[in-house]
């Protein structure tokens, strides 16, 4: 029997560090790299493109992972004991445009990696997406669902998952939805592009046949302590509890920031256009991860369950309820529950 303890308290990682977290420009990364920091100082360190020059700081390495010659180098300096991969180019739009870019930064980036780690006993946790399924069969994911991506972005990244499987079967693949937090340039996150439409009173149009299963941050820091702490290999789902459309999370964003419900905008994907290809219903089951963890490390997202959406007009209703940018930041951003 399982227990429902959310964010969990995980592993010991004395053993397996140092820490390389790779993709500093994602929310995932990004928030795992400070998480990481602060609870083991001086012994996890993250990589971000050589392009990204506003990105610095203690810590934090310059190299491209599709450059062999410079990612081995910081691996000969710091002998890396694990690895969570949280890297590649998520840009749809770019992706569609540039096949060539896509593969050399979700796939061949990931096989660097691996070459890297080949005959040693360093542990890797990589991360894929949700968005590997076309969304076309309802929802409700599980591993052994075949990947149809509709996607240049699904597409690379199941090429990338497909060379975890074969070349390093003791590593574990987490799939993941949103991440919920905070990006480190306050634009690049699914929470802070929208916010960002409202707050400078920009529309913002979202569809409501997009749905997905978002996480909180803080739950998979702890969640990705665990796994690089233990021994668990194979593909897992780590979706949270709640499916919701990119519309409705929008309308989450507009009433919990209290800003003005006349910018927020709805339409089908259909209506959107053809480029990028958008995909439909990817919600994941996770019952895998939770059966093999013991235990259930997600909360809800939204954590109150009074901020989830009843109806497409949710976000207008204001009677009652005043949001604020700082509730959001409270209850968005972080999982209330660890305040």
């Amino acid at each position: 029997m399982t227990t429902t303890l959310p964010c969990q308290p995980d592993n010991d990682l004395s053993n397996r560090l140092p820490l390389l977290i790779t993709g500093l420009a994602g929310v995932a990364g990004n928030n795992a790299f400070h998480f990481f920091r602060k609870k083991y100082p001086g012994q996890v360190f993250g990589q971000r493109r050589r392009d990204l020059w506003s990105m610095s700081g203690e810590g934090i390495l310059s190299c491209d992972l599709e450059d062999t010659e410079s990612l081995n180098a910081i691996f000969q300096k710091y002998q890396f004991k694990s690895v969570l991969n949280t890297g590649g180019s998520c840009a749809l739009k770019h992706c569609e445009l540039d096949f060539g870019m896509a593969y050399r930064v979700n796939v061949e980036g990931i096989g660097n990696l691996l070459q890297l780690i080949r005959g040693s006993s360093t542990r890797l946790i990589h991360l894929s997406v949700d968005l590997v399924f076309s969304g076309t069969s309802g929802g409700g994911h599980v591993e052994t669902d075949l990947p149809d991506p509709v996607t240049v972005y699904g597409k690379t990244m199941v090429m990338a998952e497909e060379r975890v499987q074969s070349e390093c079967p003791e590593a574990a693949i987490l799939r993941i939805s949103l991440p919920m937090g905070i990006s480190y340039n306050g634009h690049a996150g699914a929470i802070d592009w929208i916010q960002n439409r409202f707050k400078f009173n920009r529309p913002a149009t979202l569809y409501y046949d997009e749905v997905r299963t978002p996480t909180y941050t803080d739950c998979m820091n702890t969640l990705f302590e665990r796994f690089l702490g233990n021994d668990l290999s194979g593909l897992y789902h780590a979706g949270g509890k709640i499916r919701l459309s990119l519309y409705e999370i929008a309308q989450i964003v507009n009433r919990v920031g209290g800003y003005d419900p006349k910018w927020l905008d709805g339409c089908y994907r259909l209506e959107a256009g053809p480029m990028p290809p958008r995909a439909g219903n990817v919600s994941m089951i996770s019952e895998k991860i939770i059966d093999g963890l013991g235990y259930d490390p997600f909360a809800p997202w939204p954590f109150h369950a009074e901020f989830v959406p009843t109806h497409r007009q949710w976000h207008k209703e204001r009677s009652s309820f005043q949001g604020s940018p700082e509730l959001l930041a409270e209850t968005l951003y972080r999982n209330p529950a660890l305040a």
